[in-house]
């Protein structure tokens, strides 16, 4: 899979100190979450981390691992033949799933990853990291996952989308919730269909259920959260002629302006 382009160190313009990924993942592993979602421009989510939670959240920390502060991912989205994940989602059916592998580029390190959503609005993650498991377990654990969690019977997966993004993380201590800022977002299909964009992030509240205090300082400013999933989002957005989008209609058309074709 080919990588985004650095554009950014967002992390390295953030004035916050610093958080371990041991102690990150202590305080807030988050794995049954509320997630909200935001698009907006580059420069107003800058705004937001340098600024405006300083004085909300003062005790707020920046993710760093290795001396580095922004992260480069990949995700390969993988679903069934005939895009069941993906229907499921644009239908709004309550027990629904995603599966993807994760690749973080700057270790190297990979999982696989089964992201569930329940009838409550409740995402929980379950991971198996690549590197440890062996062949069979690789095989069953996607499937297997989303039966228990779900009730569907997943039989066959094969590669949807493909992924890129920058990632800059923050824990909020004050709501025990993270904050994740996505930039340089790319995304592409299997027949090699790309789409960017450059402008404008993503920017991820993860918590426990109340809002945080990123969400606060949103809705202030009149950004409410959007349905925005990088998988059917992105994936609508390359093929919107034969995909039902209507649940995301007014977040593909921001993105089908904001976005480049690459």
């Amino acid at each position: 899979m080919s990588t985004t382009t650095t554009t950014l160190d967002l992390g390295a313009m953030l004035p916050q100190p610093s958080i371990a990924l041991p102690d990150l993942m202590a305080a807030a592993s988050l794995q049954a979450r509320t997630d909200r979602k935001y698009l907006l421009p580059l420069a107003d989510a800058i705004d937001l981390l340098t600024l405006d939670l300083r004085s909300a959240e003062p005790d707020a920390r920046v993710l760093e691992i290795g001396g580095l502060r922004t992260f480069g991912y990949s995700s390969r989205y993988l679903d069934t033949p005939d895009l069941e994940a993906y229907r499921l989602a644009a239908h709004g059916r309550g027990n629904r799933y995603k599966v993807r592998t994760r690749t973080y580029l700057d270790s190297g390190e990979e999982w696989l990853e089964v992201k569930t959503r329940d009838p409550r609005g409740t995402t929980i993650k379950d991971r198996l990291a690549l590197g440890q498991a062996d062949r069979r377990e690789t095989r069953t654990f996607a499937p297997r996952t989303v039966q228990e969690r779900t009730g569907h019977r997943v039989e066959a997966l094969q590669t949807a989308l493909d992924v890129t993004y920058r990632r800059t993380t923050l824990f909020l201590p004050g709501s025990g919730s993270r904050v994740t800022v996505d930039t340089d977002l790319a995304w592409r299909d299997p027949d090699g269909v790309r789409r960017r964009l450059p402008d404008h992030a993503i920017v991820e509240t993860k918590t426990t259920g109340r809002a945080c205090a990123v969400d606060h300082l949103l809705w202030r400013s009149g950004i409410r959260p959007r349905r925005l999933s990088k998988y059917t989002c992105g994936l609508a957005l390359l093929r919107r002629e034969d995909l039902p989008t209507n649940r995301w209609h007014r977040t593909i058309t921001a993105l089908d302006t904001l976005s480049t074709w690459s």
